[in-house]
């Protein structure tokens, strides 16, 4: 087949099956596939996912192929789900654990992890991992604490006042009374957001306070590409008005932990890291080492109890890990 126009350069704002809508730089929208040559060159997981920037090429057949996928700049992603959407993790006949990045969005600006201050109850555990799955891909992180009409502003920063004061931004917002939501419509503004969050705790109507209809239509752009519970993952940015593009991510429980040393896990703790190089062992893991500054800071309210249990609790999981991946035990 004949190439009729030179290659132009465009974003990738949703895909489907093999297909992407590309938006280009002139404002046009093309529908295209990869081209053959790309695949055997590049194999990855994910070669192509929403978010990447790509040259693409019109055929003389009026059809159109991506002929190169632009660097990324950082990726949201996790374990690739096993089609049954049961676990991540998997082991082959010689007891190797296999793990594959599955890349959720390309290139997002910022992550928005959304909770409800009440109905659900907030899960701050869940939160703490999904914090040092953002440290981990160097991804920005901000905190929607939605439905603070349920109770009251100062018992919300009662409940997530220790995320500010780690340096993470908090926006308390309630999509029933429209409060706080010009602040997050700041926040969201001229960026490429990716929303995250348990079911119930309001995203979509967050969504609609900001913009009539918005999270409608990003509710139906996951009901339609999603294959199954656990499993829906990003196939469309949606344009804001204010400037910039949100996609949701239902069914996200955790972000890409794989490939995780133990020991590396202090180190997405903004408020646990620094006190790691004052710790008397190299090697400490701060549960029990005499000379550990991490409990002296615990000890001195300068971290946060719940904090510090995320933190054992994740090292013990990615400890348990890698005794298996070494050991080679099934992962029954």
């Amino acid at each position: 087949m004949g190439e009729s126009e030179p290659p132009q350069v465009g974003l990738v704002i949703r895909s489907l099956s093999g297909f992407y809508s590309v938006l280009s730089d002139d404002g046009q929208e093309i529908v295209a596939r990869v081209r053959g040559r790309l695949k055997k060159e590049r194999n990855e997981a994910t070669l192509i996912a929403v978010g990447d920037r790509v040259t693409w090429q019109a055929l003389d057949d009026g059809s159109f192929v991506i002929e190169d996928v632009h660097e990324r700049v950082r990726t949201l992603s996790r374990l690739k789900p096993l089609p049954s959407g049961r676990g991540t993790r998997r082991w082959d006949r010689q007891g190797y654990l296999r793990e594959q990045e599955q890349v959720i969005i390309a290139n997002p600006d910022q992550v928005v992890f959304v909770l409800a201050c009440a109905d659900p109850e907030p899960r701050l555990k869940m939160l703490d991992r999904l914090l040092v799955g953002a440290e981990r891909q160097e991804i920005p992180a901000i905190i929607c604490a939605n439905k603070t009409d349920l109770i009251g502003l100062d018992r919300a920063k009662q409940l997530f006042g220790i995320y500010e004061t780690i340096g993470y931004t908090v926006a308390y917002a309630s999509a029933q009374s429209r409060s706080g939501i010009d602040v997050l419509r700041d926040h969201l503004a001229h960026k490429t957001s990716a929303l995250i969050g348990p079911s119930g705790v309001g995203k979509s109507s967050l969504l609609n306070a900001l913009e009539p209809g918005l999270g409608h239509r990003v509710r139906e752009v996951s009901s339609t590409t999603g294959k199954g519970r656990h499993t829906t993952t990003v196939a469309e940015l949606v344009p804001l008005a204010v400037g910039g593009w949100v996609a949701d991510t239902p069914g996200i429980r955790a972000l890409a932990l794989f490939d995780l040393d133990p020991e590396e896990i202090d180190a997405y703790f903004p408020d646990i890291a620094p006190f790691v190089p004052r710790c008397t062992f190299s090697d400490c893991s701060h549960t029990h080492e005499p000379g550990c500054e991490v409990l002296a800071a615990l000890e001195r309210d300068e971290i946060s109890r719940h904090r510090y249990e995320s933190f054992v609790r994740l090292r013990e999981e990615h400890s348990k890990l890698a005794d298996m991946y070494w050991w080679g035990i099934d992962e029954d």
